[in-house]
């Protein structure tokens, strides 16, 4: 039987940030008709064939000092919900695969967003490999000769790992290090190498897509000094439309994920060019574009999967 639950795997909510947090929004848009249970990926199990949950019934607050509270510790059986919400952060490491690999089990009777599979299949930074004629020149690889022959060409150039997030371990080269790039290599395997956009000092775009549709996009400036655009670094987020070409590559790219049964992603752009980070396991934003437009893509997320 299913019941009016909202199930949320994700990071605990005392490591979650209520000012910019897309977790918290969605929980929140959501509950007056929903009971939000919240577990984490280490408390999921299966269970003589059952998908069972151990966390807690929760309660957002936007008003209160403290932003959440728990109502009830229990384990659940996930099938019984009537949504799941994959949200926890990268690393896509064994156990987020793991995970989806457990709630692959229950997705003919429970609506997960984003779909397990199709979280394994859309590997974020690779994915974009697809649309390279949209991105800066880039290079996917852990061959160092590879490495040296695109310094080689295009000289200030940005290195990040496959499978990070929020800006960690990004790093700005002005030529080649083949000691320090050898370690980065040695921690993340396969790196993602691109022409470094000195324009991003004006900012970058985060584009949210919703269910195959561009519904709204954010600019986030990075601080004085810095390159890095992620709010968690300190960039200062602003209002902005898109441009014509940021909006048709986003058309794009928007139809081709609901293909691939992903409902909700975040896409981001540099100087009009896609950076090559499709987001597809944990994608932020919405509360922040809340904040700055009014504009409630919360309310949009559940209306398009008629909760």
């Amino acid at each position: 039987m299913t019941t009016k639950i909202v199930a949320i795997q994700g990071n605990h909510p005392s490591k979650l940030n209520p000012i910019s947090d897309t977790s918290i929004f969605l929980a929140y848009e959501i509950q007056k008709n929903y009971k939000i249970f919240y577990y984490e990926p280490k408390n999921l199990s299966i269970v003589n064939g059952k998908v069972i949950a151990k966390g807690f019934f929760i309660k957002f607050n936007y008003t209160t000092k403290s932003f959440y509270k728990i109502i009830k510790s229990q384990k659940i059986d996930l099938s019984h919900c009537k949504f799941i919400l994959i949200r926890q952060d990268p690393p896509f490491n064994l156990e987020y695969i793991s995970t989806t690999y457990i709630l692959d089990t229950i997705k003919d009777k429970v609506k997960i967003i984003n779909n397990p599979t199709a979280i394994r299949n859309v590997s974020e930074k690779l994915y974009s490999a697809r649309y390279q004629k949209f991105m800066p020149y880039t290079l996917f690889s852990q061959d160092l000769d590879e490495i040296k022959k695109f310094f080689k060409k295009y000289k200030k150039v940005i290195i990040k790992p496959i499978h990070s997030y929020g800006g960690n371990d990004i790093y700005l080269f002005k030529k080649f290090n083949k000691n320090l790039i050898s370690k980065i290599i040695k921690k993340h395997d396969h790196i993602m190498c691109q022409k470094f956009l000195p324009k991003i000092s004006k900012g970058d775009k985060r584009v949210f897509l919703i269910n195959g549709k561009v519904c709204g996009a954010i600019s986030r400036v990075p601080k004085k000094g810095s390159f890095l655009s992620n709010m968690s670094k300190g960039a200062i987020p602003i209002n902005i439309h898109l441009t014509k070409i940021e909006k048709k590559i986003s058309e794009i790219i928007a139809k081709d994920l609901k293909k691939e049964n992903i409902y909700f992603a975040g896409i981001d752009f540099i100087d009009q060019k896609l950076n090559g980070d499709i987001n597809v396991t944990s994608p932020t934003g919405l509360k922040t574009l809340f904040d700055l437009s009014h504009k409630n893509l919360a309310n949009l997320f559940w209306k398009g999967l008629k909760a």
